[in-house]
């Protein structure tokens, strides 16, 4: 019998009128409503016609959650009077699934003839939509949580308004949103009216309750343990302070354990609510209960479920969003600060039955610096998956589909290349056979390669037994080595182990059923932009067959290596590797695997700023192996470079970055070796050319020419400037040279000679401007010198030969700075301004040189005297 009164009790009863006369007008709608008001629950119910008198319509709701798809299957049944069969006293909440209701999440299927609402998951329905375009038998799709935007449920979307617009216009959509953000859904859905309800909330305090000491910030999936240390305390801290269940928002099932573990001794109830969670478990936190408990939770009960009984949140300010290294093949979840939206999602639990209280374990003063929104999965995501199924739809650039936001150019372009590589599409995006075969395994295209291709040679059970465990991470309790969490799950009573062989079962199942041939308009209507299949390539990677793996390590590493080609990995030291990406790749202290030649890496992360990924899962693979797997990565390079101060010319046979083997290069081409060259010029100085004194004293007057005149005189003091000029200097030598020592025998003198300007004519004024040597009174031709860090030519003579000259001496109209010795050749005195030394500087000099220079000439009049090189004894003769 249906509970009346529970569903008179839900507020989005009052906006299902104004959400049914909307449909009637628009087919189309956009619900916004509160959790916990019953949209997810009530709505579905009405529209089938079950709840309310209406007519009666299938009814498709698309979560984006396994657990909250269960969930609300469950609910929806009990509202209508259909009791649990499950053993024992049926949950509060709970009714009996595969009658009037049903659910459908990869793996598993409840439903029945009967059934009239079905819940699933957007994954599943984006699978059914790829199989039966017009969604035959469907006439409203839900789409709940759109909010959050995840890939799947926008691709669905998508998918729906192009079936609504070409091939069904009487499918009805309703995007049900948890916030009040609805108007890019309602452009998306063609102006469809926003019909919103209020929900029945109380007054939430909040209390600020930031670390006492500075926290890491998370990188990757790793959480500081300081910060999950605070979180507990806080938890015990509102449990002292507060009355009523407690429920706490953490990123992931590996915080949730650690803080639970945290919580001993605690007077309430400890539990742990996420994907991975028992069903018993997950149906304790929905049904209310008589004594106080504590609700560890992904975000999953932020919107998705509502957790009864709950006065208190504690918000650990933390969630998990997906990410992609493209340039590296790097993708996972990572954690990172949640979202202000977020935050109000979460605090806003804490008030559904009564005034509450949130704790968040951050400072007020970083609330408004952190994020608005959560950021849009198609905008962060790996796009493989979601460009297959692109492709299937019949766009392969998603250029035509209805997206809230289009998908990144690069990513794109990244997705291209990988399902080109797997032989999912050809080089025009469209799907081959085996890209439709793959597309409907229900896995990203990676992990549908490898399950193809592994089972030629192991066998499906096998392929699909690794391929189940790379689908759904193993627990960080079962170690990196991917073989020894093979075993450990085909031994194992633990949840996951139970999941994965639900999965592998549903892997082999789907890898024996026979490929569907392409659509033609004799099966089903095929979409617009359907794409016609081209011939499937033979599949990629696999020229060198392998041998058959006789163990589990060979099984789990050729899987593996057949998932993420780029990620096999060589040794260059014990614990470090070399993935074919270009990227290095560390194991963990203690890891079995560090001895390893080569690995298949499987799921690794690399922090911010970190040069190496760090490996967390992985199998030992053999060079033979890798070659097979990785096929499309082997190739030839002719490498010509300078390294280590000479050149290298080479031939190198290579997996993706990894080096296999190498042998010199007998004739390397003349235009590589010259840039070779170049290179080492740029990096080692211009040194490596042979430098007489004449040649570096010709470089110093053309630097101070072109200082002091400018052009013509060429730009030679800096090497930069010069080597961009090496076609006007340094041919034809630099192009017959073929390793260092031929630089070495470039004269550097002779070459800068054919920067002069000749065609000016002012080449021959080279003496001239900017002389050798410069003659002084005592007869001697005395070189000057240029270097640029003097500031002006500089004249080192010894004082008596500059008797005489009453002047300094100018080149090119700039004095020359006279570097005055003694007799011995000892610096004495220096001056630009010769006259002005002669009458004020030379008294105090000429009396200290007097003494210590007896025999040489100190005359009272210098500028007068005779100039000479010699003694008084020398000159008397």
């Amino acid at each position: 019998m249906i509970r009346q009164a529970a569903l008179d009790s839900l507020p989005v009863r009052q906006a299902v009128p104004a959400l049914l006369s909307a449909l009637d007008a628009h087919g189309t709608a956009v619900l916004c409503a509160p959790p916990g008001t019953g949209k997810t629950t009530l709505v579905p119910l009405v529209l089938a016609g079950l709840v309310g008198g209406g007519p009666r319509r299938r009814v498709v709701v698309a979560e984006p959650r396994r657990i909250a798809a269960r969930a609300a299957a469950r609910r929806m049944a009990w509202l209508l009077g259909e009791r649990s069969a499950m053993e024992g006293s049926p949950a509060e909440g709970c009714g009996k699934v595969g009658g009037s209701v049903g659910f459908t999440v990869r793996g598993e299927r409840v439903a029945g003839p009967a059934t009239v609402v079905e819940v699933v998951t957007t994954g599943v329905l984006l699978q059914r939509l790829q199989r039966d375009q017009e969604l035959s038998g469907v006439d409203v799709v839900v789409l709940d949580e759109c909010h959050e935007r995840h890939l799947d449920a926008d691709t669905v979307a998508a998918f729906l308004l192009d079936v609504r617009e070409t091939l069904r216009p009487e499918l009805r959509i309703v995007a049900a949103s948890a916030t009040t953000d609805a108007a890019g859904w309602a452009r998306l859905l063609g102006g469809a009216p926003v019909v919103e309800a209020a929900g029945v909330s109380y007054a939430v305090e909040t209390v600020w309750a930031p670390p006492a000491r500075p926290v890491r910030p998370p990188h990757g999936m790793r959480v500081d343990p300081a910060q999950l240390t605070h979180v507990a305390s806080v938890v015990r801290r509102a449990l002292a302070e507060r009355s009523g269940d407690v429920l706490c928002f953490l990123p992931g099932v590996g915080e949730i354990a650690r803080v639970a573990g945290q919580l001993g001794g605690v007077d309430a109830e400890v539990l742990q609510v996420h994907g991975r969670a028992p069903a018993a478990v997950q149906d304790a936190a929905l049904t209310a209960a008589d004594h106080r408990r504590v609700i560890l939770s992904t975000a999953v009960a932020e919107s998705s479920l509502t957790v009864p009984g709950v006065r208190v949140v504690v918000d650990s300010g933390l969630a998990r969003e997906p990410r992609v290294d493209h340039a590296r093949g790097l993708g996972a979840l990572a954690t990172v600060r949640a979202s202000r939206a977020a935050g109000r999602q979460r605090a806003g639990r804490a008030g559904r039955e009564a005034p509450g209280t949130v704790y968040r374990c951050w400072a007020e003063a970083e609330d408004g610096r952190l994020p608005a929104f959560p950021s849009p999965e198609i905008r962060i995501a790996d796009l493989t998956q979601f460009a297959l199924q692109a492709a299937c739809w019949g766009d392969p650039d998603a250029s035509g589909l209805a997206l809230l936001d289009p998908p990144p150019a690069g990513a794109m372009a990244a997705a291209r290349e990988v399902l080109v590589a797997v032989g999912a599409v050809d080089r025009t995006g469209r799907p081959t056979p085996r890209g439709l075969r793959m597309a409907r395994l229900g896995l990203h295209p990676r992990l549908a390669r490898a399950l193809l291709d592994g089972a030629r040679t192991l066998g499906v059970r096998r392929a699909a037994e690794v391929v189940a465990l790379l689908s759904e991470e193993p627990p960080r309790e079962y170690g990196d080595d991917l073989a020894a969490a093979w075993r450990r799950a085909r031994a194992g009573g633990d949840g996951y182990a139970t999941r994965w062989r639900a999965e592998a079962e549903r892997l082999r199942r789907a890898a024996h059923a026979p490929a569907e041939p392409a659509r033609t308009s004799a099966d089903t209507e095929p979409s617009p932009r359907a794409a016609e299949p081209s011939p499937a390539p033979p599949p990629p990677g696999t020229g060198v067959a392998p041998r058959t793996p006789s163990g589990d390590d060979a099984a789990a590493g050729l899987v593996a290596a057949l998932a993420f080609p780029e990620r096999v990995a060589k040794a260059r030291a014990e614990g470090a590797f070399l993935m074919a990406n270009g990227t290095g790749a560390e194991l963990g202290e203690g890891s079995r695997l560090r001895s390893a030649p080569w690995l298949a890496v499987a799921v690794a992360d690399r922090a911010p700023h970190s040069a190496s990924a760090r490996v967390r899962l992985a199998a030992v693979i053999d060079e033979d192996t890798t070659r097979a797997a990785a096929g499309h990565l082997l190739g030839t390079v002719e490498e010509v470079h300078w390294e280590a101060g000479d050149l290298v010319a080479r031939a190198a046979d290579r997996l993706g970055a990894i080096e296999l083997a190498s042998r010199p290069l007998r004739d390397p081409d003349p235009e590589a070796v010259r840039a070779a060259l170049l290179d080492g010029l740029r990096s080692d100085g211009l040194g490596l050319l042979r430098w007489s004194a004449d040649a570096r004293g010709l470089r110093d007057r053309l630097g101070f020419l072109h200082r002091t005149l400018g052009a013509p005189w060429p730009d030679v003091a800096d090497d930069r400037a010069l080597l961009e000029r090496a076609d006007d200097w340094l041919e034809p030598e630099l192009s017959r040279a073929r390793r260092r020592a031929d630089l070495g025998r470039i004269d550097a003198g002779q070459a800068l000679n054919r920067l002069l300007p000749w065609a000016t004519g002012e080449a021959a004024r080279l003496d001239e401007l900017a002389p050798e040597r410069l003659e002084v009174p005592s007869g001697s031709r005395i070189r000057l010198d240029y270097c640029a860090e003097h500031g002006q030519p500089v004249l080192a003579v010894k004082l008596q030969e500059l008797f005489g000259l009453a002047e300094s001496p100018k080149v090119a109209g700039v004095p020359v700075l006279v570097h005055l010795l003694s007799p011995a050749g000892r610096p004495a005195a220096v001056t630009a301004d010769l006259a002005s030394f002669w009458q004020s500087g030379y008294r105090a000099v000429r009396a200290e040189l007097r003494g210590r220079y007896p025999k040489h000439p100190w005359p009272q009049d210098p500028a007068t005297a005779e100039p000479t090189r010699h003694t008084n004894a020398r000159l008397r003769r």
